[in-house]
């Protein structure tokens, strides 16, 4: 079975557009103290650079999903397929708080363990691997229908009971343990939603280009309409409400501003409704720039895990050049930030070091997927 070019395409975009949202939590100068997103203290130039970044995690969910339904039918054996889903999902997990974890604190007494997208992918390829026996509609229904109920749950009579002992599967959540904690960031129900849909839909990308482009046009436009009429008529898909600010320009960023801790309805229609659109629109084209973006979607995990460990150091350097000591930096939930006093740079710098990361980064997938081809009698590069 050929790899699809459309996901290769669509994902290595969103990993270049990620790699943005990371440039700008280690670097920017306001990034410890100000939410991009709210509209009381932010501008319009940091509000998109951070929502367009919403795009990324949704996408790279769902098409985690699809590519274990193509590995599934690549195989045409559920019980390697089903071990090969577990094992995957349980290292993915082993690499979220050991190799990301300290990639985002450097903290060698890894005082915070972070349940971040690693971690949902994991926990849903561990509960996918239980279901592969079931039709792939009907996982798509149970991610569908996890999506569009669960924010339903608070207004359940048994919501509190639920918040207190499963909370963290439906929420943020912070556990701290002795002199450490653990934060659920990534809330395992709602993205195994996603992944559970992504996998259902894997069916499509086996369809010939055309037809397959008239569905992902007409599943995008679709969501993006649903997400327009639910978000105008505030009745549901949202706990947060949008409202009429101080222009039209703001009332707009309002509008847009959607929850995606944990990821609301409205927040995945409107996502996942823009990669269907992207999907549609790279389907069947190629050109320089596609072929870019596809040498990084072949190799994602990859990407995930060495771009930590480029823009963290960029920090340290950064600060050093700003007349910092190391003596100064504080690590901890801080990533080295000094306390009590600004440090980093400016938005437009933010850009600079992050085109720079993607730069170097190109070479690297380009190598490490070459690598993998080369060297397919090495069964754990399946898993990196």
């Amino acid at each position: 079975m050929k790899r699809v070019e459309s996901i290769d395409i669509v994902r290595g975009l969103v990993m270049i557009i990620m790699a943005l949202d990371h440039t700008r939590d280690f670097l920017h100068i306001n990034s410890l103290s100000q939410n991009p997103t709210d509209l009381a203290t932010t501008d319009p130039a940091l509000f998109f650079t951070r929502w367009i970044t919403h795009l990324c995690a949704p996408t790279f969910v769902f098409l985690s999903g699809v590519s274990a339904f193509l590995t599934c039918k690549r195989n045409e054996n559920i019980s390697e397929t089903r071990k090969y889903l577990l094992t995957r999902g349980f290292l993915l997990i082993l690499m979220d708080f050991t190799i990301e974890n300290f990639g985002i604190w450097f903290d060698v007494h890894f005082s915070i363990f972070f349940w971040n997208v690693l971690s949902a992918i994991g926990f849903g390829f561990i509960i996918l691997s239980l279901l592969l026996r079931l039709n792939s509609k009907l996982i798509a229904g149970l991610g569908l229908m996890i999506i569009f109920l669960h924010n339903a749950i608070p207004l359940l009579p048994i919501a509190e009971n639920v918040q207190k002992s499963l909370g963290f599967l439906f929420a943020t959540a912070v556990f701290p343990f002795g002199e450490k904690v653990l934060i659920f960031g990534y809330s395992p129900v709602p993205w195994l939603g996603i992944l559970l849909t992504g996998f259902g839909f894997g069916q499509l990308f086996l369809e010939d280009i055309l037809s397959r482009k008239k569905k992902f046009l007409y599943i995008g436009l679709v969501s993006l309409l649903l997400f327009v009429v639910l978000r105008f008529l505030k009745v549901y898909g949202d706990p947060s409400i949008w409202s009429t600010q101080k222009d039209q320009l703001f009332t707009f960023l309002s509008f847009i501003n959607v929850t995606k801790y944990p990821p609301s309805l409205l927040f995945c229609l409107m996502t996942l409704g823009i990669m269907f659109l992207l999907l549609y629109f790279v389907e069947g084209f190629k050109n320089k720039l596609t072929e870019i973006f596809s040498v990084f979607g072949k190799v994602p995990l990859f990407y995930f895990l060495v771009h930590w460990y480029i823009i963290h150091p960029v920090l340290f350097i950064i600060l050093l050049f700003q007349g910092f000591q190391f003596s100064e930096f504080s690590f901890g939930d801080r990533f080295g930030r000094p306390k009590d006093v600004k440090s980093g740079v400016s938005l437009l710098w933010v850009y600079v070091f992050w085109i720079l990361l993607v730069i170097v980064m190109y070479p690297l997938c380009k190598w490490y997927f070459r690598y993998k081809n080369e060297h397919k009698e090495k069964k754990w590069l399946r898993y990196i």
